[in-house]
């Protein structure tokens, strides 16, 4: 290469005028001007021309500059080896960096860690040999991006062992080990290193939030969040999506609002985009109240068919089918090209309010309109509707005659089906069938047991216990929580944890009472264990359900609305108990089960007794 001899200087201001060039046209015209005027190839601005061209989308123009250059040195092949790399060309990043070693020409920290960045196991592995071989295994960038390859692997004790033996930490070091640990769902492992950590940034909280989200724990998660407002760290739209998902899984409405307030107070930092409206659209449906959750949906300017399908299964796990169905029709009209997910939403909706006819017409509108095959996901949300109506025979064809192998969630919903309508005969064959080709889940071994138990037959119901006991399966416990002012309080049956303990149980007394008074007779034939009458209806008082109910109660303002979340299905005592109470109490009553939403008000639900 010939280098043109220019003042530093006039190097450093036309290096600069390229580095703050935003557009290809004034890009080219500059690179014009270097041509003409003899500099292209000076070292330094033939770099900067060529990083240029990556980072404005033009690899192909920066990759002809290479070629061009006849003995590229490490920092222009590690340029274009980053480019690849960044534009997710991960195989030809590798395959420039094959090429630089034949020539041969040494990688740096960046050029290691920049290959780390994108690729899997067996490159990283060998990645991390060449990095101890040109003795850059010490340098905290290639051992940081180590770390993160061996993560992102599902390699947690490569990661962890190259972590600990790091001589000093950066804080993407830390960030790369606690996104390691809250990715695997070691969320113990992950708070323990975050409490550690002297500085912590957003993008630390955000890891750690997230991780609490997506792992099973959202009130940790919000409680978190309010430690990172307290520590006057300010939130970005990650950390919202993260909380958004939390007041969702937990029903926590008012602190759902809090979020929205904060983003409509903050626009200038987070932006109520798609992306972010589609968020607050499922969170508000997750909460019970659909009309909060229409308005933002009428407000995204955009909208894609996630948005679409948000609101849609909203409106399904509510059981407003009718809602469901029309803005379905509109998505169509609006030239909205539906999913599968799409087709999931509406089939829920038909199944919530046992619209077999609309199902069907739905089901075979998929292939036959949009030349979509049924996933398995679609055959379960028939089986569930066919399940729902009483046609469990008919569901139990269809599963038969599937193109898709069935999951055991689908077969689950088919035992359910059995369980509420007492085909024991098909609910042991088909219990049968799961656990012999080891497809039997805890719900599985419940179903059976129910359907045993409700038909007296406790023979059947010890054996189911004992298998489950060999198999190590345990029962979910059922879990009932309640938010109240900004705190989301959780309940299991029979619960004496509550610092209001002693006010919740009161309560339940009097709610006792009034039940008495107008006619209520505990349903004991849903306590399926071999007790006595008294204990079943003991058994029933302190469900969990009714102990959030109470706590609700003797903690909200009268006539206020109580939002309930039930982890499982409620019972049909609870359900007739929540139905009583909404007409005595004045007080319209939403609960969230495992199925759908139930509006109690005035004595009657929404689910029109169909869940």
């Amino acid at each position: 290469m010939t280098t043109v001899a220019i003042p530093s200087p006039q190097v450093d201001k036309l290096g600069l005028l390229i580095d703050n060039t935003k557009t290809i046209n004034h890009l080219l015209e500059i690179h014009g001007a270097l041509l003409r005027r003899g500099l292209d190839r000076h070292p330094i601005l033939n770099f900067k021309l060529q990083r240029s061209y990556s980072s404005l989308g033009h690899l192909h123009q920066s990759l002809t500059l290479f070629h061009r250059t006849p003995t590229p040195n490490v920092f222009l092949w590690t340029q274009i080896i980053n480019a690849h790399a960044h534009s997710g060309l991960s195989h030809h990043a590798l395959s420039y960096y094959s090429q630089m070693l034949t020539h041969p020409v040494l990688p740096n920290a960046f050029t290691l860690s920049s290959l780390l960045k994108v690729c899997t196991l067996q490159p990283a592995r060998a990645l991390h040999s060449h990095a101890a071989k040109f003795g850059l295994s010490s340098d905290l960038y290639v051992s940081t991006a180590l770390v993160d390859a061996y993560a992102r692997a599902g390699h947690v004790a490569s990661a962890q062992k190259l972590f600990d033996a790091m001589p000093q930490r950066s804080l993407v070091s830390f960030t790369a080990m606690l996104t390691c640990y809250a990715k695997h769902g070691m969320i113990r492992e992950a708070r323990l290193l975050f409490q550690g950590m002297e500085v912590k940034d957003v993008v630390c909280w955000n890891v750690m939030i997230d991780g609490y989200a997506q792992h099973g724990f959202p009130n940790e998660a919000l409680l978190l969040f309010r430690e990172m407002m307290s520590a006057n760290v300010r939130p970005n739209e990650i950390t919202l999506l993260a909380v958004m998902s939390s007041c969702g899984q937990l029903g926590a409405l008012e602190c759902g609002r809090w979020v929205h307030s904060y983003l409509d107070n903050n626009g200038v930092r987070v932006k109520v985009n798609v992306r972010v409206g589609t968020a607050l659209v499922d969170m508000y449906c997750k909460c019970g109240s659909l009309k909060d959750a229409r308005n933002v949906f009428d407000a995204i300017e955009g909208k894609d068919v996630v948005a679409w399908n948000s609101m849609i299964m909203g409106y399904g796990i509510h059981g407003f089918s009718d809602e469901a169905l029309q803005l379905f029709q509109e998505m169509c009209c609006v030239g909205v090209r539906p999913s599968y997910i799409t087709f999931v939403a509406v089939l829920t909706a038909c199944a919530h309010s046992g619209l077999v006819s609309k199902g069907w017409e739905v089901f075979d509108l998929m292939k036959g309109r949009y030349g979509m095959e049924p996933k398995v996901e679609h055959y379960g949300c028939m089986v569930n509707l066919l399940g729902r109506a009483g046609r469990v025979r008919e569901a139990y064809d269809l599963v038969r005659s599937m193109e898709v192998e069935p999951d055991p969630v689908l077969w689950g919903t088919l035992l359910w089906a059995c369980r509420v309508h007492n085909d024991v005969s098909l609910g042991e064959e088909i219990a049968e069938f799961l656990v012999k080709n080891d497809l039997a889940s805890s719900g599985t071994y419940v179903l059976l047991s129910n359907m045993y138990a409700a038909s007296c037959n406790w023979d059947g119901v010890a054996k189911v216990r004992s298998l489950m006991k060999e198999s190590g399966v345990e029962k979910e416990p059922g879990c009932s929580s309640i938010e109240v002012n900004n705190r989301v309080h959780e309940f299991l049956a029979g619960d004496l944890r509550h610092p209001r303990s002693k006010d919740i149980y009161s309560m339940l007394e009097e709610m006792t009472g009034w039940l008495k008074e107008r006619g209520y007779t505990p349903k004991t034939d849903v306590v399926l264990h071999d007790i006595g009458e008294q204990q079943k209806q003991q058994s029933l008082e302190v469900h969990s359900e009714k102990l959030a109910l109470a706590f609700g109660l003797i903690s909200t303002n009268p006539g206020t609305a109580i939002k309930i979340v039930k982890n499982l299905r409620v019972c049909l005592d609870c359900h007739a108990v929540m139905k009583i109470m909404s007409k005595i109490s004045g007080r319209k009553i939403i609960m969230r089960d495992r199925n759908r939403f139930h509006h109690f008000e005035n004595g009657s639900c929404s689910c029109g007794d169909y869940w």
